[in-house]
This record gives structure tokens, sequence and C-alpha cells, in this order.
């Protein structure tokens, strides 16, 4: 009973984590980018073979979580997870440690850890992992029911057939959100969201940090961290002739308040000089922009054909928003940062319409000029 228990909550883990990333491949290819950076593992080669990667981590997921709710290939479904689980704890604990990625992605956009919560959830994952496979170990001497030696019996064979209607969704579900949008947006930018109205609340409900100065003794060579309050009011820090001074580079900005969550925080679209322009799109009746986070890679008659098409929106407020103010040619350039960009699209490029502020329609570029 315990140990059915186990496997049902455990399999059940994998199968959500899989298929809250399975939905938004795209999505987590871009963390994947993130661990192969030059800040982190400093392997920018892998870094076009991030959505390959992404999809088998998320198969690996989703069918091994899944043959072990079903018990199917018992011991090698749980050899094969606890394998899974040591590399994602790797991952976890070096994002963690160092500091160098804020959130792994583990459950996509649907529920956000911090690396710590991760590293600990992976730690107890991989121990009830390797409790399972002490529980089951006594199973694992008897013949296969299951396996390709002998006539499957009836109930292996509904649940290979179960196994396999599995697959056929998870990989239409797959297919649908890389080469159109996710079919479940998990995002800060979903349809019907309003822009405006998120910036007033994250206006109203700021979130505060506190600066942590890293003071060094001179004379006895004590290291103190002093919040910038306290600095400032303890004159024996600053005084002149003091022993204390500030190590350069050491400072650390604390959350201390959190505030109203949300990615929109980061939507911010100025023109080439620097110019804000969000407000203006934001309050537009109509606004159409044309993201694109990698203007390099996008053909040229595929932006003329965008352009042509968003240039026939009458009275609307037109943008190409990207990294490069020289991407569009036919309508107004504006600049925004890659990674927020990537936060809003999942193509490249991608068109964004607003009314008001709402979102009522994303598309990628390609199905928007059909």
């Amino acid at each position: 009973m315990i140990k059915g228990l186990l496997r049902f909550i455990i399999a059940v883990i994998f199968i959500l984590s899989g298929f809250v990333k399975a939905v938004d491949l795209v999505g987590f290819s871009f963390k994947m980018e993130e661990y192969f950076a030059p800040s982190v593992f400093n392997m920018p080669f892998l870094e076009k073979f991030a959505l390959l990667f992404s999809i088998i981590v998320v198969v690996l997921e989703l069918f091994l979580g899944f043959m072990l709710l079903l018990k199917l290939k018992l011991k090698f479904t749980l050899s094969a997870l606890i394998a899974l689980c040591i590399f994602f704890g790797f991952l976890t604990f070096y994002s963690a440690y160092f500091n160098v990625v804020t959130d792994c992605g583990c459950f996509g956009d649907a529920i956000k850890f911090t690396p710590w919560q991760s590293f600990i959830k992976d730690i107890v994952l991989l121990a009830g992992l390797i409790l399972l496979f002490i529980l089951y170990r006594k199973e694992f001497q008897k013949k296969d029911e299951y396996s390709s030696s002998g006539p499957k019996e009836p109930s292996g064979k509904l649940r290979y057939a179960v196994l396999g209607l599995f697959s056929v969704v998870m990989i239409y579900i797959m297919a649908q959100g890389i080469m159109h949008e996710p079919l479940i947006d998990f995002r800060d930018y979903k349809i019907e969201t309003n822009i405006k109205a998120e910036k007033e609340k994250i206006n109203k409900n700021p979130s505060e940090y506190k600066t942590f100065y890293s003071l060094k003794n001179q004379k006895t060579g004590e290291v103190l961290k002093v919040n910038q309050d306290d600095y400032i009011k303890e004159t024996k820090y600053w005084a002149e002739g003091s022993p204390w001074k500030i190590e350069e580079g050491k400072n650390e900005s604390v959350l201390v308040k959190e505030g109203y969550k949300s990615e929109i925080v980061k939507f911010k679209i100025e023109d080439p000089t620097g110019m804000d322009l969000t407000d203006e799109i934001i309050n537009a009746p109509k606004a159409v922009l044309v993201f694109s986070y990698h203007p390099k890679e996008v053909p040229a008659e595929l932006i003329r054909k965008v352009e042509a098409k968003v240039n026939a929106q009458k009275g609307a407020v037109i943008y190409g928003v990207s990294t490069d103010h020289n991407t569009f040619k036919t309508i107004k350039n504006a600049m925004m940062d890659g990674t927020a960009i990537k936060t809003i699209a999942r193509s490249n490029p991608f068109v964004l319409i607003l009314e008001k502020g709402k979102i009522v329609d994303k598309q990628p570029a390609k199905d928007y000029i059909k």
C-alpha cells in the first residue's frame, strides 16, 4: 500500500513536470540556452541544439513517469529516473550555489521555484526513487510478464496500449507548441491579459530591495555585511579615518519585500534613441507589434510579408520590436531586451496585437500572414 502510493505520487510529479514543459518546449529550450551560456557552463556551441535537448529531457520525464505509473519495466524505469534525478540535482545545485540560473524551469511557467527549492525537490525525489527501488527489488527477480519473451497477458497489452495512446497525445501537444503556440499558456502574456492593468498593479505594490555592503576592516581584516540603512546611521563605518572600507564588487541587493510578481514588469519598449514608447503602446486603441529576438535569422521575404500585412492595419500604432534597430524596413523600429522578447514570443518573428493594453491576439508571423 505504502510503496504503491509513493510510486503513484512520484510518477505524477514527473508526468506533471514533463507536461508543463511539453506544452511549451520552445520556452524550455530558452532555459536550456541559459545553462549553455558563457556565464554558466560556457558551451555556447550547444545553444543551437537547445530545442533538441529540451525534447529529449521532456520525453524522458513524461514516458518514464508514465511507465512508473503503469508499473512497466520497473527496474529499468526506476534506474533511469534515478539517473535523471541525479542529473537534475547537479544542474539545480550548480544554479543555486553559483546563483547563475535563477529559475530552472522545472515546472515551466506554471510553477516557479528558486534554485535552492528546485535542488531540495530533486533530492526528495531522488530519496523517494531509491526507496522505491529497495521496496520493489524482490519483484525485479520475477519474470517480466510484459517482456517480449513469451505471450503478453491481457493486462500487459492494455498497459502498452495506454502508453501508446499517451505517446500520441503528447507528441501532438509538443508539435503544436513548437510549430504554433502552446495549447495551454502558463505565461503572464496569455490572451486577455491587460498589460496596462498589470503594470498598474506592479507600480502600486513594487518589490523592495536593500543593498548590503561588504565592509572590510583595514586594521583587523574583519569582514561585515551591513545594510544600506545601518551603514548611513553608523558613522564609524564611513567617518574620516574609519578603518572600514567597502569591498568593491561584493555588494549584494537583497529582496526585503515581495511585491506583485509578473513578467510584465520587463515590458519596456524604447525607440532607437532610448525614448520610452511603452505608454504610447499600451494606451493606444490598437497596437500591432512584430517581435524578433534573433533578427539576423529571419528571412528577408518573411519580414517583407509581415510588414505588408501590418501596414494594412489602418489607425493602429505599429512597431517592429527587436534587438537591432535596423531590423524592419517599412515599419518603425523599436528596441527591447532579447530575454524579455523571448518571454512574449515563442517564434521568430512573432506578432502581438493589443487593444488599449489588452492582448487580443498573438501568433507566429508565419501563421499571421496566411
